[in-house]
């Protein structure tokens, strides 16, 4: 747009699904000028971006734009990454739209960013202008046009496609107040909600930093100590993959039946409260296990989900000091359940967060790749289920679980959940055989974590993970 008294003609379905996608029925706003378009933003992504470039497609419907695919990139602090990072998120978001089957015909660029170091939005928005040009360039490699580039900050919005005809203040346009747009009344009017900052959703996942973070640390490496052998050892790995499910449900009713509260915040801090420093540690290492994790996933619809998703965010903040990479497996949960539920916005930051916690996390990979490309999740779910129902089965009366059937002991009741005996010790390795004290993994540490890994590599994910809405 280089005529800011011209329209748009940018017509914006609100029901949120990617361009082709049948109508709804929810009401539809057509977007004339850059302040509508920068008024949109929040309720695009569902959220309000901060230190965020965002890319938004629009597709040709009879003459008017319809916006399909959203993907976003964290602003890279140095410039010499700016280059890479628009390359990266257009082409990113031109072939996720293409194996969609609608490749964009143009698209609208942000640049979100508050001033920092006494700078004025206008100094940052100069700042960016480099950035804006390299997403214009990067685009148009790829025959899509940049047709509307807008940096929003300190309140206000600027356009970097005015040409300075006068049109645009140099002081920038203020940003209307939130909730007072036909934007918003549409958006209210679809159930779409805006959900705060992406600050605030990723908080609820991040390590606390409260006086419990080092009574949580000092419980993990306890925790580590008695359990990471045992998980080791084979005979003891099912007995504790029992104990982690059996102490998982046992939490997730606990935090069912608690009464609610208001607000994400105060709900955060309850379900806190109801999580012992024990019981975290005990839950957190034993989900380091591939398949005591893959039996955890398997809550993720009815009732079972929401207090799951409870529980794993509550155990990826209680991922303190240096376990901050056992969060892989929480966050990803997190974002499975998240996912599964049909909230694509917690689903894409949790996994996210689980890449930065160990890109190599092949279950996140995977699941973040999938959320991206606006999958379907029922194919993972309809395989869970089929997991959860083989093990039912192979448990079912007559196999080697116990049956709650009252009968007289004539002795020392056997553990349950002992599925083999330990081997005589004329079995056993010799004391020659076993590895010396010297080469076994130190408790408690990353390196030691008894969680299968990927032999693969993948780029590194931090915040500047890109993600897409569908």
């Amino acid at each position: 747009m280089t005529n800011h008294s011209e329209t748009t003609g940018s017509h914006v379905p609100f029901h949120g699904g990617p361009a082709g996608d049948g109508d709804t029925g929810a009401p539809h706003v057509t977007l004339r000028t850059p302040a509508e378009l920068a008024d949109a933003l929040p309720y695009l992504l569902g959220y309000r971006p901060e230190d965020s470039i965002v890319l938004v497609a629009l597709h040709d419907r009879g003459g008017r734009g319809r916006f399909g695919g959203r993907a976003r990139l964290g602003i890279p602090p140095n410039p010499d990454d700016w280059k890479a990072a628009a390359r990266q998120l257009a082409q990113g978001l031109v072939r996720g739209s293409e194996r969609r089957g609608a490749r964009p015909e143009q698209m609208v660029a942000y640049l979100c960013q508050e001033p920092g170091g006494g700078a004025t939005g206008r100094e940052t928005m100069e700042r960016l202008r480099p950035l804006a040009q390299r997403l214009r360039e990067e685009c148009g490699d790829l025959d899509v046009p940049v047709i509307e580039a807008l940096c929003i900050s300190d309140g206000r919005f600027w356009s970097y496609c005015c040409g300075g005809k006068g049109c645009c203040p140099p002081e920038g346009a203020p940003m209307g107040l939130p909730g007072t747009s036909v934007v918003a009344a549409a958006a209210t009017y679809a159930g779409i909600q805006v959900r705060g900052t992406l600050r605030e959703l990723r908080a609820r996942l991040l390590p606390l930093e409260t006086g419990v973070a080092l009574e949580q640390e000092v419980a993990l490496d306890t925790a580590s100590m008695a359990l990471v052998p045992r998980i080791v050892e084979d005979d003891d790995r099912a007995i504790v993959a029992d104990e982690t499910i059996e102490l998982a449900e046992l939490i997730t009713r606990r935090l069912a039946a608690a009464p609610p509260v208001a607000g994400a915040l105060e709900s955060d801090r309850r379900d806190d409260r109801l999580l012992s420093t024990d019981e975290a540690a005990a839950l957190i290492l034993g989900l380091q296990d591939r398949t005591t994790r893959d039996r955890a996933a398997q809550w993720m619809e009815g009732d079972e989900a929401a207090p799951a998703l409870r529980l794993w965010r509550a155990l990826a903040r209680r991922c303190v000091g240096p376990y901050g990479e056992h969060a892989a497996a929480p966050l990803t949960l997190a974002g499975w359940v998240a996912w599964s539920t049909g909230d694509e916005l917690e689903a894409r930051e949790a996994l996210a967060m689980a890449l930065g916690a160990d890109p190599d996390y092949l279950f996140a990979r995977l699941l973040h790749q999938a959320c991206n490309e606006g999958l379907d999740p029922e194919s993972v779910r309809r395989f869970l289920r089929t997991e959860r129902q083989d093990r039912a089965e192979r448990t079912a009366p007559g196999d080697d679980e116990p049956q709650d059937v009252e009968a007289p002991q004539s002795g020392p009741r056997p553990d349950p959940r002992r599925r083999r005996p330990r081997p005589a010790a004329s079995e056993r390795p010799a004391a020659s055989e076993r590895p010396a004290a010297s080469e076994r993994p130190a408790p408690g540490r990353s390196g030691s974590r008894p969680r299968t890994r990927p032999t693969g590599r993948t780029v590194r994910r931090r915040d500047n993970c890109s993600e897409g809405t569908g």
